[in-house]
């Protein structure tokens, strides 16, 4: 709102144009060279992994558009007589808010570090953190050097794609033995965010460049129909164009907020108990090196802990891995507790949290109660646990009895996202 003057601020690729197609950028966004954490193993598709790496994921990008989008924009006519500076409230385009897979916010490593590898593979400075264009009506200040129909507005770049994870995980090679490497995980998501905000004015005669943002508000004026030809008293001036497509907007943005709702919450219907196939083996989710394990809650509202293995454990540290299946050397499966008869899950009303916590519940067909276990080279027991449905990889904050299982993004950098699967 700065901008009293119709210079282009832009570059001096449009310099050239007419005085009132100026532009000026408003707004902060984060350089992708400082949005994401420095990973502690640069993963690459094929590249080496470690143990410490089992229970860690990255993002990579598999597919990326930017498309120039007005968020805020009003018609305006200026006469002879109303030359000069003034104030204009424009109107609600569009509101764009970053996301990351299927939450409404960004939290965590990964959907940071997904943001930061969009940037930087793009080029582009992008929002890295839960943020959106105003909701509300914004003005613009412009000095109108000429009179004219003019489209002020606000805008900025819109970026939309999908991601896929890497995981780390054994895989054989040609000459049968084995190695840990970075493998496109199971789970993938779309994301959205976009570029620091312009504003600016802009006529119908002025050139502009082609797929740019000033371009797309020039669409909105409707150039070349009655009302945009026509004779106005100084003031606003309704576009039916840009009317229709705030209603589009409005439209997809209700379709798509209820569509990732259904997929948030997933089906109404209360869990079927599944018909659970286990494998007889009996395993303990072990600390490599050290006493503590996995232990299943007794109470309903507590969550699976690091636990030592006592007389008096119960069997809730021991697991069954049940409906087993394998993808390219990547285990899918439920794990079934022989102490409470639960199964392993993220409880649903906290899945789209940071560090939600692990516990049991009645065995059902649900996506939070099934699990990908990555695994260490033959001779080895060291596993890596993600969720299926959140992507996460489980975790805990520190080695002490009693702390709490949680799921991370990204998991745990320092490698104690890394159990052991010990047959009892």
């Amino acid at each position: 709102m700065r901008p009293t003057r119709p210079v282009s601020r832009i570059g001096s690729t449009l310099m050239a144009c007419a005085a009132s197609a100026a532009v000026a950028t408003v707004g902060l966004a984060v350089s992708p060279a400082a949005a994401a954490p420095v990973a502690a193993t640069q993963a690459e598709p094929g590249g080496t992994c470690t143990a410490a790496d089992l229970g860690t994921r990255h993002p990579f990008i598999k597919t990326s558009e930017v498309i120039p989008t007005i968020t805020h924009f009003k018609g305006w006519y200026v006469t002879s007589g109303s030359t000069g500076t003034q104030t204009v409230n424009t109107s609600v385009q569009t509101t764009i808010s970053v996301t990351v897979g299927l939450t409404g916010n960004v939290e965590g490593g990964f959907a940071v570090e997904t943001l930061g590898k969009v940037g930087a593979s793009l080029g582009l400075n992008v929002q890295v953190n839960y943020t959106s264009t105003s909701n509300t009506s914004t003005a613009v200040t412009w000095n109108f050097a000429n009179p004219g129909y003019y489209g002020l507005y606000k805008g900025t770049k819109k970026v939309t794609g999908t991601y896929g994870s890497l995981n780390c995980n054994r895989v054989q090679q040609a000459d049968g033995s084995w190695a840990l490497k970075w493998i496109e995980g199971a789970d993938t998501g779309s994301y959205t965010t976009f570029t620091t905000l312009e504003e600016g004015a802009v006529r119908c005669e002025d050139k502009v460049p082609a797929n740019s943002i000033m371009r797309k508000a020039q669409d909105l004026l409707d150039c070349g129909s009655a009302t945009a030809t026509a004779k106005h008293p100084a003031g606003p001036v309704p576009s039916a164009k840009a009317d229709q497509a705030k209603h589009e907007a409005e439209k997809a943005e209700k379709a798509a907020k209820a569509e990732k709702s259904v997929k948030a919450t997933g089906s109404p219907a209360p869990a079927t108990r599944a018909a659970l196939d286990c494998q007889a083996a009996v395993y303990k989710i072990d600390v490599p090196g050290k006493p503590l394990n996995w232990s299943a809650p007794l109470l309903a509202n507590d969550g699976i802990r690091l636990r030592e293995s006592t007389f008096f454990s119960a069997h809730l540290d021991n697991w069954r891995l049940c409906n087993v299946t394998e993808r390219n050397g990547v285990i899918e499966a439920s794990l079934w507790n022989w102490g409470n008869g639960g199964c392993a899950t993220v409880p649903a009303n906290i899945a789209n949290k940071e560090q939600a916590y692990l516990t049991t519940a009645t065995c059902g067909e649900d996506d939070l109660q099934r699990f990908f276990i990555y695994r260490d080279v033959p001779g080895s027991s060291k596993i890596g646990v993600q969720n299926k449905y959140t992507g996460s990889m489980m975790g805990y904050d520190r080695y002490a009895d009693g702390e709490l299982i949680r799921q991370y993004s990204s998991g745990r950098q320092d490698g104690t996202g890394t159990f052991t699967l010990t047959q009892v």
